[in-house]
């Protein structure tokens, strides 16, 4: 199993060191490589868009070349994990977005951009998250929120109201960093998602 984290802008360095670890906890074959254009995408198996600053991340995307070829990818089938800002890049809405945001729009939600306040009112809270027996400390970092999510997305985290962690075929996204949390829970969950 292959994971290519896409490396143009945030937490790049944290999914590698969190998808290594839950590796070795799922007890599954696999390497991690960092994605900054294209070419880099042959034999992925799996996508990770960090968080970050989305703005910035959609940018950098398009003066790659990577969007075109990471929404083909994605819309071809292969599997998506997106945190924070990579959550919003998979949205098909944008809510107190920019109009001109370029975004892979993959996913059938909307999201709201800084829903939980600017980077001083960050926090962290425990989590309550489909199928996972203990809860899961989230860290939410300028955090947008799901605020609706339709066809066959579904919900499969909530907090304060809102949905906070959302999954459709393939596809996960994340408000908050499951990267910095310490724990590989999530990133064993999606390594299950691909396989």
């Amino acid at each position: 199993m292959r994971i290519g984290i896409v490396g143009v802008q945030g937490g790049v360095a944290e999914h590698i060191n969190m998808f290594k670890r839950a590796f070795i906890e799922a007890d599954v074959k696999g390497e991690v490589a960092v994605i900054k254009e294209p070419k880099d995408m042959e034999k992925i198996d799996a996508i990770v868009i960090p968080g970050g600053e989305s703005t910035t991340i959609g940018s950098l995307m398009m003066r790659t070349g990577l969007m075109n070829a990471v929404k083909k990818k994605i819309e071809d089938g292969t599997a998506v994990m997106g945190t924070c800002a990579g959550a919003v890049m998979m949205a098909k809405s944008i809510r107190a977005g920019r109009e001109t945001q370029p975004i892979l729009g993959v996913m059938d939600m909307e999201v709201s951009r800084n829903y939980f306040g600017r980077q001083k009112e960050s926090f962290e809270m425990d989590l309550v998250l489909e199928g996972m027996e203990r809860p899961f400390k989230g860290i939410f970092i300028r955090a947008p929120a799901i605020t609706r999510v339709w066809g066959d997305a579904r919900p499969v985290g909530m907090a304060r109201g809102v949905i906070i962690a959302a999954v459709q075929r393939k596809m996960l996204a994340t408000v908050f960093h499951p990267e910095l949390s310490g724990d590989p829970r999530l990133h064993i969950y999606f390594i299950k998602m691909i396989s």
